[in-house]
């Protein structure tokens, strides 16, 4: 895995260099993955590296992981709590909808989700505009594969370091890194709602999928179904917005 952190730091360094930027933001929510990148981007620039931790009504826990990872790797951060911001959003959406008598209470918990998660990702790009920084994402291989991230919110970033890495080989950098063992143990979550998990959401666990992903053969064909489905439904998070052919080369009839 030190060779592969070597890979990852020049990696991210070159690409610093060919976007012409000052540095690197991430998000740290106090999850594995967030915490393998905040690492990553402090050894590639060491000067020029910064941690946002952005509460929006989340647990008390996953900040306090966050400021473990702030610490620990002594990355230059902020806070920006989006809870309020959040509320106001929301409230005025579902006002117009009800109005309408259009709101669907089926639906209100994931467009609340992806509200978050598209709130951080603004405020990410805003604060990387007033550094001339680069957003680094933290999606790995099995949640990009499963489409286990929001469009437009987790998922808009400039740079994703750990596509190709399943998550027990993120578990495995971390180690190598020095990630905090209580990161590194605490069952993986979006932090998108109260008690929320991952595994419990998409039905099926990382070592499963991970294992799908290295093409084991001796899987529960229900798994293998599971993930099969979720890879298909979510094809257009890993696709750029879809255009007509350009018509000036046509003749309509």
């Amino acid at each position: 895995m030190e060779k592969h952190i070597d890979q990852l730091t020049k990696w991210l360094q070159q690409q610093v260099e060919e976007a012409n930027v000052n540095g690197l933001v991430v998000g740290l929510s106090g999850g594995i993955d967030s915490s393998v990148v905040g690492y990553l981007i402090k050894r590639a620039m060491p000067e020029h590296s910064l941690g946002v931790i952005m509460p929006c009504k989340s647990g008390d826990q996953d900040q306090t992981d966050a400021q473990a990872v702030v610490k620990g790797v002594e990355l230059d951060h902020l806070v920006v709590d989006l809870s309020t911001q959040h509320d106001s959003l929301f409230g005025s959406i579902q006002q117009g909808i009800e109005h309408k008598k259009e709101w669907n209470d089926q639906r209100a918990q994931l467009a609340d989700a992806n509200l978050r998660a598209r709130l951080r990702m603004s405020t990410l790009y805003t604060v990387a505009t007033n550094y001339n920084y680069l957003v680094v994402g933290t999606d790995n291989a099995a949640e990009w594969y499963t489409g286990y991230f929001t469009k437009y919110g987790d998922g808009g970033v400039d740079l994703v370091p750990l596509l190709h890495y399943t998550k027990s080989e993120v578990r495995e950098l971390a180690k190598e890194l020095g990630v905090p063992n209580q990161v590194i143990e605490k069952a993986p979550s979006a932090g998108l709602w109260h008690g929320q998990t991952d595994e419990e959401e998409m039905g099926v666990s990382y070592d499963v999928i991970d294992a799908y992903l290295k093409g084991d053969k001796d899987l529960d064909e229900k798994d293998v179904e599971t993930i099969e489905k979720m890879h298909n439904k979510t094809s257009h998070k890993r696709a750029l917005p879809k255009s007509p052919p350009d018509f000036h080369y046509f003749t309509l009839e």
